[in-house]
């Protein structure tokens, strides 16, 4: 992927626009396909890493029972009543921790944070930081990323 401000940004875009078809997924029920035709339809993607967000889209739909197990533990209520927003940002940001190693667990935290900030109830954020920031230390690969960082 190429780096820069501009390639975050597009990065960045992907991830919202994956929170929104995750989120219609989560409420419709709809096929991965299906839900991704309609938002190349409907809304202006060309200026967002594509590719990002139909892996977000689709992975994190093929591997949803292994990412709410995976965050599950660390919640403080049943993930029955979690806000679909919230379940949405904490599967993606689950999903990037364990999947996308390329990606500095900083950015993935903040990321979601931001997400929760933008889309979720006025606390989320705070919620979805600790719940991220537990799912990401118990991931072998990263912790070897936070062991460097403390050094």
């Amino acid at each position: 992927m190429p780096s820069g401000p501009h390639a975050h940004r597009r990065r960045t875009r992907a991830r919202r626009r994956a929170l929104q078809a995750l989120y219609q997924w989560e409420l419709t029920g709809h096929e991965a396909g299906a839900i991704e035709r309609q938002f190349l339809e409907e809304y202006r993607l060309g200026r967002m890493e594509l590719d990002y967000f139909t892996e977000l889209l689709h992975e994190v739909i093929a591997r949803v029972e292994e990412l709410d197990a995976a965050y599950d533990r660390y919640l403080d209520r049943p993930a029955a009543t979690l806000d679909p927003v919230e379940k949405a940002i904490l599967r993606l940001g689950t999903y990037e921790l364990m999947a996308r190693m390329e990606v500095p667990y900083r950015v993935v935290i903040d990321e979601a944070v931001e997400l929760a900030k933008s889309f979720g109830a006025e606390q989320s954020h705070r919620y979805i930081n600790g719940v991220l920031d537990r799912v990401g230390r118990d991931q072998p690969l990263r912790a070897a990323e936070l062991g460097r960082r403390r050094r």
